[in-house]
Parts: C-alpha cells; structure tokens; sequence
C-alpha cells in the first residue's frame, strides 16, 4: 500500500478475491472468501462463506451438530430459512434480513439446518475472532428476525440493512459486541446514486458485492459482483454505482493477536486447541 493510500480520508480497494469454491458441514456448496489460501484471515474476521444455490442437493444436508471455541459465528441469510440449535437452550429460525450471532466463548455445539426442502438458500457466515482475554467465556447467543433488524430507507432510495454498527444517518444496529465493535451493514443502492459511511481510521474494513458492480473511493476502483474487495485505512467508505447494486459492508477493530487454529477451534497458541479438542472429546462442553 503507498503512503497517499494510507493517509487518505476515503479508503481505497488495495486487494480483491472472489474466493475459492468449497464444501462444508453435510456436503453445503459454498464460496470461501475469507479463510482459504487466496485470503486467510482479515483480522478480526477469520472466514467468510457465501452460499447461493436453488439446488437442494448443495445445501439440504445443512450443517449438523459441530463445537466451537474461540470466537463468534454470524449467520445472515438473504433467501430461504436456516434453523439453528444449541446446546445452550437456544433455538430460532434464521429468514431473510435476519440474523444470528453466536459468541462460542469456551464451547459450544451447534446445528445450522435449512428449513426448506427446495427453492433459493443464499445467505452468509462470517466467523469473527475474540480477544484472548474472552475466549473462554460464558457463550452468548443474539438472534433478531427481520422485523427487528433496523431498515433505514433513504431519499435517494438507498436501503440499509443495519446489523451492526451506526449509520451515517444515525441508524444503529441491534447486534452488540463490545469486543471489536463491528459494523454490519446490508446496502442496496440504486443506479446512479453514492453511499458513504464513516468507519474508525484503524479498522480493517472490506466490500462484498451481492449483485451489480460498484466503483469506490477517489479513484472509482471497480468491484464487481460476488468480489470481494479488501479496503485500506481512512475514515470514510464511498462507493458509487452507475447500474444500481447490492452489496455488505463489514468493518471491526483488528485484534493484533497470534492465531491457532484447529478446525472448529480457534485460539491463541496450539496449547490451546488441543486443549479444546480434549475438552470436547470428554463432554466439557
């Protein structure tokens, strides 16, 4: 990154990915964007899995009960309906402009199942880190349909699903989290308008176009649809589209922490996953 890049006031595209294609839980067709060789982390967010498919054989054997520990997983749908399960006592069904939150902490065991047996499943998971001195905490479950999930409409007939955050409007999201304090944002801008928010000068900030294309920053970077586009420092996103488009913009404080990861563990130092695949292998979860 050069040096006008990063004392910009508007941040800018300095890496793009449309992910690799991948498989997970019972055989669920998705796209990794985040958390594969192409791009391993973005601190503080350890993966991104984008799933789309009106074919039930990529996604109807869902993603039955699994652990986790370390961190938190969020699930936000578009299309279709997902239940979710937990060893906790928490259960709810995901529909679109919903979400659900799950803070892991020191471990969990979920299921993610379609409610559905034909029609579109589209939607994402974005895994989110936790600091070391929250690891092990007590897990923590935020679940709000869409009727709960704030809809800011504007003049111009820009639409923002707000599941984090605060919008430049004013707008704030119902998800808390006072670790790495996101922003979450569903965007549908119409043709020939801009979208700008603020965002804290440090934190690690990305783009997901949904449909259409988008041209952002000073510089009119093109973005085009399921890219991902990973942004550098500055204090404010602006992004134009000439043909109207969709897209998520995602942004949190990084956490500047080594990472261990064991499959559905991710923790500080190697010590600790196997810790935790001990932990679950005795039912300490």
């Amino acid at each position: 990154m050069n040096a006008n890049l990063q004392n910009s006031s508007t941040r800018e595209i300095v890496a793009t990915t449309p992910g690799v294609p991948a498989t997970d839980g019972d055989g669920v067709r998705m796209t990794r964007v985040i958390g594969s060789h192409e791009l391993n982390m973005l601190d503080p967010f350890l993966l991104l899995d984008a799933f789309e498919s009106d074919r039930p054989q990529d996604y109807i054997g869902g993603f039955p009960s699994h652990p986790h520990r370390g961190f938190e997983t969020v699930t936000y749908l578009l299309a279709g309906r997902m239940r979710h399960k937990d060893n906790a006592g928490n259960e709810g069904v995901i529909e679109p402009g919903g979400v659900q939150w799950m803070t892991a902490g020191k471990g969990i065991i979920h299921s993610e199942m379609p409610e559905q047996e034909n029609g579109l499943l589209m939607g994402f998971q974005l895994w989110v880190n936790l600091p070391a001195s929250a690891k092990m905490t007590e897990p923590g479950y935020q679940e709000y349909p869409p009727a709960e999930t704030p809809l800011e409409v504007r003049d111009n007939g820009t639409e923002v699903r707000v599941i984090a955050g605060t919008t430049s409007e004013g707008t704030v999201g119902v998800v808390r989290n006072e670790y790495v304090h996101p922003t979450y944002l569903d965007v549908s801008l119409p043709a020939g308008q801009s979208f700008t928010q603020p965002v804290n000068r440090k934190d690690t900030t990305f783009l997901f176009v949904i449909d259409g294309q988008l041209e952002t920053g000073t510089q009119g970077t093109q973005l085009g649809r399921r890219m991902l586009g990973v942004l550098g420092e500055g204090s404010e996103v602006e992004v134009n589209s000439a043909t109207g488009s969709r897209f998520l913009l995602v942004s949190a404080q990084p956490l500047n922490e080594p990472v261990a990861r064991g499959g559905p563990f991710v923790m500080n130092t190697k010590e600790e996953i196997m810790q935790a695949f001990d932990d679950y292998k005795h039912n300490r979860f």
